[in-house]
């Protein structure tokens, strides 16, 4: 048996003492499965004093001192469950350039500064491992980084948000209104006291990003998704997508389009109605899901608990062992694949549909007025329906296939028309 591999905790919240304690509970299973035993020398927190219950770890082994943990000669794999930017960017820094291998969980860090940590993992000849970061214990990246390596991925969609999800299934079971529905979610553990992170998407999007660069060899940041939340979905969107056949999910969209010099890659976050029939339509509760198209492939679905402290924490021991395994055969695993470089297209230039529901004046005239706003911009409408009469009545139209920029112009162009009284929601339709 060789000598333990020594592990450095950075973090012990609620994935980290999950992580403390499958590393206990499971420590025969993993000792054969790496072939040496994994040691905790060091576990770095805010605090000393915090009462993590009965941990089975010798308290003599907490720190503070983060960084100095990460540099100690006698760690060879740093694991962090901190989350955020920064410290977080320069402790995984430090470890890689000085050789450690890393496994993190960190979405944030990984969205902002993936390059940066990719580039410090090459400098030093270390692994880099991620598979935590996004979508809990479902094994989605390491295919996209490995299984899928050979195939050409064209696009990726998927549910990403636990919260979201499980807010816009209960609007969608139960007809509930959006703030009903996220005060159900917090009552019941998904959503955090303050969930803009989730119900603005800025979460979905950091996913996206991370997914985006790993399915298509370019480095994506968080700030070239483009975002929407779903805290303007109503329970008159959800009923509308019920009436077509449809529901509504807060989707990661990231697709390739174009060939040779057009090449490109779009990548955004927004919620968006999808058939009924699409597989991501049956995904409620809190779960995840991701949906891969790929050429020779062809569709693939992931599909399972994509947070809490042990679906996290089994991804981040997936990841021990693999890294683990390497350091006793001094071997790495493959690096950053970002060779492709491909273009970033902006929103508008992303061919997309519209659902807008209109509230309008109930006279001659109306839909040709309408209509002629949707030829002005090279529109094509696929379906009108219109429900009640006068002063109540509401077209619901649904758009061909065009670029967003054109279709946000229509509707630009429609609030100004003094037949429509408001336009009631906007809401994209993907998946067919």
């Amino acid at each position: 048996m060789s000598r333990p591999i020594r592990l450095a905790l950075l973090g012990c919240g609620t994935v980290g003492a999950e992580v403390v304690r499958l590393l206990h509970d499971q420590a025969a299973d993993l000792t054969a499965r790496v072939g040496a035993p994994l040691s905790i020398v060091g576990i770095a927190v805010r605090r000393l004093g915090r009462d993590r219950g009965r941990l089975p770890v010798d308290p003599a082994l907490f720190t503070t001192d983060a960084l100095g943990l990460a540099k100690r000669d006698d760690v060879d794999v740093v694991v962090e469950v901190v989350g955020g930017v920064e410290p977080a960017r320069t402790w995984l820094v430090e470890a890689l350039r000085s050789g450690k291998s890393v496994v993190t969980a960190n979405k944030a860090l990984l969205a902002e500064e993936g390059g940066t940590l990719h580039d410090a993992a090459a400098e030093g000849g270390a692994d880099l491992y991620f598979e935590a970061a996004v979508a809990g214990a479902i094994p989605l990246l390491r295919p996209l980084r490995e299984s899928l390596h050979g195939d050409r991925i064209v696009r990726v969609t998927g549910i990403v948000n636990g919260t979201t999800n499980f807010v816009l299934s209960s609007m969608d079971s139960s007809g509930a209104g959006y703030a009903e529905a996220l005060e159900e979610a917090t009552e019941l553990g998904y959503a955090e006291a303050d969930p803009t992170a989730d119900v603005e998407g800025f979460d979905a999007a950091a996913k996206a990003a991370i997914l985006a660069s790993l399915a298509f060899h370019t480095r994506v940041r968080a700030g070239d998704v483009y975002r929407e939340g779903i805290t303007e979905v109503s329970a008159a969107d959800v009923a509308s997508a019920k009436e077509m056949g449809c529901t509504i999910k807060l989707l990661c969209l990231a697709e390739r389009s174009g060939e040779g010099a057009e090449r490109g890659i779009s990548v955004r976050v927004h919620p968006a109605m999808i058939p009924r029939s699409h597989p991501l339509a049956s995904v409620g509760d809190a779960f995840n899901a991701v949906f891969v198209e790929a050429e020779a492939a062809g569709q693939l679905m992931f599909y399972g608990r994509g947070a809490g402290g042990a679906p996290t924490a089994s991804a981040v021991l997936g990841d021990l062992v693999a890294v683990a395994r390497n350091r006793l055969s001094g071997s790495r695993a493959a690096g950053e694949s970002n060779y492709a470089a491909l273009r970033i297209r902006p929103m508008g230039e992303v061919q997309t549909r519209y659902q807008i529901r209109l509230e309008v004046s109930d006279r001659a005239g109306v839909l040709a007025a309408v209509a002629g706003v949707f030829a002005q911009h090279d529109v094509s409408i696929a379906t009108v329906r219109q429900s009640g009469r006068g002063a109540d009545a509401t077209l619901f139209i649904v758009t061909h296939t065009a670029p967003d920029a054109a279709l946000a112009a229509t509707v630009e162009q429609l609030r100004r028309l003094d037949i429509v009284r408001s336009i009631a929601s906007v809401l994209r339709v993907e998946g067919e």
